[in-house]
């Protein structure tokens, strides 16, 4: 595992719920005026699941609930179910933007965590993974839930733009499952409803603002992470 990355920039992010019309439509009209991420192969997506992290308090939760400022949470992320490629992540958020602290894991890691263990602390882990933890030692963090979807990235180099379309938003507490290619899992959004995210640092270019105004879009403060979770605490209370 190599050390976090250096001086991440804070970032402008916004996120939208739309209805799958729209969402269509702007990504058509997004990806005339945008390349598509790299990553996303010859589907024109990716699969995304992050097992997210929280405290025997639900800290993470309530503070995306109350808007607490400033905030922040772990979470470890794979694409398409694979043992590939496994980021730690650090997401914090204030002032109105958010940026991501990462390092790679190694599926060892991964697997240690995901059988209820803390892993010992070496002196060669990076910050990033001696802080989670000591924040499972210190605080009870533990994975509680992943959330999973498929993403159409497109991106900007001016202003490090990312524009993405978030399709088929799941919620699932089959922690053990993180890695199969079968994940038992639920919708979280009425059935026809997906979520748009616009990141940029400094700018947002004139010419994708226009693209993507509609007029007709729902922007929420809320998290994947909470909504997943508000959908899992209300299931486990009936």
């Amino acid at each position: 595992m190599t050390d976090v990355q250096k001086n991440p920039k804070w970032r402008h992010e916004f996120k939208y719920v739309s209805p799958e019309y729209i969402l269509s439509y702007l990504e058509k009209r997004t990806a005339a005026v945008m390349q598509r991420d790299r990553h996303t192969g010859s589907q024109g997506y990716y699969a995304i699941r992050s097992l997210y992290f929280d405290d025997l308090y639900n800290t993470c939760y309530y503070e995306n609930e109350d808007g607490t400022d400033p905030r922040e949470k772990f979470r470890i992320r794979i694409y398409n179910a694979s043992r590939e490629r496994i980021s730690l992540e650090l997401k914090q958020r204030e002032k109105g933007k958010c940026h991501k602290l990462s390092v790679p894991l190694t599926p060892a890691f991964c697997d240690e965590i995901l059988s209820g263990k803390i892993p010992a602390v070496k002196d060669t882990d990076p910050y990033l993974v001696k802080k989670l933890i000591m924040e499972m030692q210190s605080r009870g963090l533990k994975p509680v839930c992943i959330v999973s979807y498929e993403r159409v990235p497109l991106v900007w180099n001016a202003g490090n733009v990312r524009v993405t379309f978030d399709r088929n938003i799941r919620s699932s507490s089959s922690l053990s499952n993180f890695f199969e290619p079968f994940l038992p899992s639920r919708p979280i959004l009425e059935a026809g409803t997906n979520m748009i995210e616009v990141k940029f640092d400094e700018f947002l270019p004139d010419f994708i603002s226009e693209v993507l105004q509609t007029g007709r879009l729902q922007q929420t403060a809320f998290s994947k992470y909470y909504l997943c979770r508000r959908y899992n605490m209300a299931a486990e209370t009936l």
